[in-house]
């Protein structure tokens, strides 16, 4: 059933996406912490992480979509340079129109992604962030520049480093505590990164922040 909804909804995919909410704000994980970044947050996503935060992404079918050309017409109204492409689960979407309309617009395409799904679109960055309830494709683990790990227990770095031996070698690799186990979880993760040091902390700063 939620196949055929989705089904349903890509009927005019090239052109429009269904978009749970897109915004202007700061990159707040990973590589590229700090930096401005609009986010379009794309709705629809089956790999069903229990301590996932956007929950509400989940249904592409309870968001509108939206043409390619009037996101653009958002961004454009905003200073911003790096589009970040997220979800929900975004892969689930052809992005081939999304990303040439955008970067021949002279914008930066990055895209956070469980790998779930193969690689479309063309990206200037891929965060690879592997989740254990649906794990990614192998095609898509040699594209990443970003391996990002979400730790909520101390057996998840097992599964960082099965997917840190598989990456690209100039890939940057990053610890991330999932934020609700982030008092409990993070002595454990920077003991292990000062232990394993080709691992990186990665920290929600937007949310010690207060931005979105």
């Amino acid at each position: 059933m939620h196949g055929e909804k989705l089904m349903a909804i890509s009927t005019n995919i090239d052109t429009a996406l269904p978009v749970m909410e897109h915004f202007y704000t700061l990159q707040g994980e990973g590589f590229h912490q700090g930096k401005a970044a609009y986010f379009i947050r794309l709705a629809g996503c089956d790999v069903g992480c229990v301590w996932c935060d956007v929950k509400d992404s989940w249904d592409a079918t309870k968001h509108p979509t939206m043409p390619i050309e009037n996101l653009l017409r958002e961004i454009q109204k905003t200073p911003a340079t790096i589009i970040v492409i997220t979800g929900g689960e975004p892969l689930m979407y052809d992005l081939t129109m999304l990303t040439s309309t955008l970067q021949a617009a002279g914008l930066q395409t990055h895209i956070e992604t469980s790998g779930a799904y193969p690689l479309s679109g063309q990206w200037d960055w891929v965060c690879l962030s592997p989740k254990k309830f649906k794990p990614p494709v192998p095609e898509i683990i040699s594209s990443a520049d970003e391996l990002k790990i979400v730790v909520f227990n101390t057996s998840d770095f097992a599964w960082a480093e099965k997917y840190a031996a598989l990456v690209h070698p100039s890939c940057k690799l990053y610890l991330q505590p999932e934020w609700d186990k982030a008092d409990t979880i993070t002595a454990d993760m920077i003991a292990y990164i000062q232990q394993h040091p080709k691992w990186e902390l990665s920290l929600q700063i937007h949310k010690y922040i207060h931005v979105p």
